[in-house]
């Protein structure tokens, strides 16, 4: 009798797991995304209010592109932030991304020390510059130093820094510049230590800032998501742009004062939608980065981009 009594109670405790289990699977497994911490790269943080009930999404903040792209690759994230400097390279190694969505475009601006003697790119010449090796400011400084006749490898002296340290290294005088995306540069020019020496040329090209991507086995395996997150990307993003004081206040919880907030979202475009002529103005970069060595071969970056998920999203949102 003890024996049956012990029977039945183990199988009312499979039964009560199974049905945690078909709970759990019901409201879905966190989708997971990473971003960075800034007010053009915020998008991903109001996710959660404009995914399906019962789909819950675990943001995490990441300090440069390329600990993304290695996190998405390994599984850690389903997916994340990229500059589409990154997302080329990425390409051009024959790595299995894919670019979902547009995230931001402008945002970076070139800053020097108010105490090097810097007035124009020209007097780059021998200055210390601190810069994100693989990203859309890479590319850019590589682009002022090139039409100045400055040769990066023995002209100046090229630093690596993390974007979110660059502010400190140049009040410290580590560094006598650096290229940047906001709000770095409008935080150097507000706190009195640094100005604005040039921003990116509108040449085809030069605004392309970042975009969300994922994997080929994310595209594959589990479309439904991607398309959740893909149509939460486009709402929130439409959010943003309708409510400038939403967009504030999320970006000043990260810690920058609101001053400086201000003026940094004038340098910033969010957008989603990606086109042709987008699509052309990424072609023309990818050249842009052969040209300046940063990759080995021009990729054909039409296999970087479906745009099905953001066609779908607008058809579904009457866009």
């Amino acid at each position: 009798m003890r024996k049956i009594c012990a029977l039945l109670l183990c199988a009312a405790l499979i039964l009560s797991l199974a049905g945690c289990n078909n709970d759990t699977q019901v409201e879905g497994s966190p989708a997971k995304v990473g971003t960075w911490k800034t007010a053009q790269t915020i998008t991903p943080f109001f996710y959660q209010d404009f995914l399906p009930a019962g789909q819950p999404v675990e943001i995490s903040p990441f300090t440069n592109p390329g600990d993304m792209k290695t996190a998405l690759l390994a599984g850690s994230l389903d997916l994340c932030g990229t500059t589409l400097v990154t997302a080329i390279t990425a390409l051009s190694k024959g790595e299995p991304v894919v670019v979902v969505s547009g995230l931001s475009n402008k945002c970076s601006a070139l800053v020097v020390s108010n105490d090097a003697g810097i007035e124009t790119e020209g007097d780059l010449r021998g200055k210390k510059i601190a810069y994100v090796p693989g990203t859309m400011q890479h590319l850019l400084l590589l682009e002022v130093l090139n039409r100045n006749g400055l040769d990066p490898q023995q002209d100046v002296e090229l630093i690596r820094i993390d974007f979110f340290d660059m502010c400190q290294a140049l009040a410290q005088g580590t560094v006598d510049a650096f290229y940047s995306g906001e709000p770095y540069p409008s935080i150097a020019v507000a706190e009195g230590y640094g100005k604005i020496l040039a921003y990116p040329e509108d040449d085809g090209f030069g605004i392309i800032n970042s975009a969300m991507m994922t994997t080929k086995e994310m595209v594959e395996n589990n479309p439904e998501l991607i398309q959740a997150l893909v149509t939460a990307h486009v709402k929130a993003t439409e959010f943003i742009n309708s409510d400038r004081q939403a967009w504030f206040d999320k970006s000043a919880e990260f810690g920058t004062d609101p001053d400086v907030l201000d003026v940094s979202l004038n340098n910033i475009d969010m957008f989603w939608e990606m086109d042709e002529q987008y699509i052309e103005g990424v072609q023309v970069l990818a050249q842009r980065m052969y040209d300046q060595g940063m990759i080995a071969e021009i990729p054909d970056v039409r296999q970087l981009f479906d745009l099905s998920f953001i066609q779908q999203a607008k058809k579904d949102l009457g866009l």
